[in-house]
């Protein structure tokens, strides 16, 4: 009886440990699996392809690396209305091996630059709207803020709810004028917080968001998003 006993613990115990292992085998898989997708899922939408394509918008010809812009269809290049790019900051470079995490992580969006390239609409950029627009719907004296900017109130009924205007004056050049949404403190910035756009090339409309922490560095990054733009149009606006 005791021997029967010790024969059915032991095919139990064979039977468990076989079970185990099997178990152990389809967990491992899993997790391999879990992986795999986790990064496709990541990857999902971005390119490491640096080849150029060339893209046109209105009378403006661009040719711009396929890792800079943000969705498939327009890596294929042709005409187009608007382009959407997205550039990590200082080096405005497109996604990478080596950066992916600031492109997949929200927690990094304040290292990227977002940038807009379509067709002007409007005859002045918002260097050029400031004074005959939102200087009119500003409230108070202008709160000067490090780096040469000034923080300008808008009213409450002026539709821009909590938003502000922020100016800086530079030499041989227009004011920088952005519009922003302050985070109350650096770590609750994203790369949305500020936006300005600028005319470039023939006809062309660059629009641009950045974090607030990027204020501090505004006339090197306002310079760097248009120089950028710039030498993929070339000279005459055509690459």
């Amino acid at each position: 009886m005791h021997d029967q006993s010790r024969l059915l613990s032991s095919s139990l115990l064979r039977r468990a440990a076989i079970i185990a292992g099997i178990l152990l085998i389809l967990l491992a898989g899993l997790n391999v699996g879990i992986k795999w997708y986790g990064e496709r899922i990541l990857a999902a939408g971005h390119t490491t392809d640096t080849s150029e394509v060339e893209i046109t918008i209105g009378n403006d010809r661009l040719k711009l690396a396929r890792n800079t812009l943000r969705t498939p269809s327009e890596r294929q290049g042709g005409e187009s209305e608007r382009i959407d790019l997205y550039l990590t900051w200082p080096d405005l470079k497109g996604y990478e091996d080596a950066n992916r995490a600031i492109f997949d992580d929200p927690a990094q969006s304040a290292g990227l630059i977002f940038v807009q390239l379509s067709q002007s609409t409007m005859s002045e950029d918002m260097s050029g709207r400031f004074g005959p627009i939102y200087s009119r719907l500003t409230e108070g004296e202008p709160v000067p803020l490090k780096h040469g900017l000034l923080l300008h109130r808008l009213r409450a009924d002026s539709g821009y709810g909590r938003e502000v205007i922020v100016t800086g004056e530079r030499e041989n050049s227009d004011t920088f004028v952005a519009r922003c949404l302050l985070p109350q403190t650096p770590q609750e910035a994203t790369g949305s917080d500020c936006q300005r756009d600028i005319h470039i090339g023939q006809d062309l409309s660059l629009f641009y968001r950045f974090s607030a922490n990027l204020l501090p560095q505004w006339q090197k990054l306002d310079a760097d998003v248009k120089n950028y733009v710039a030498q993929r149009l070339g000279k005459d606006g055509n690459p």
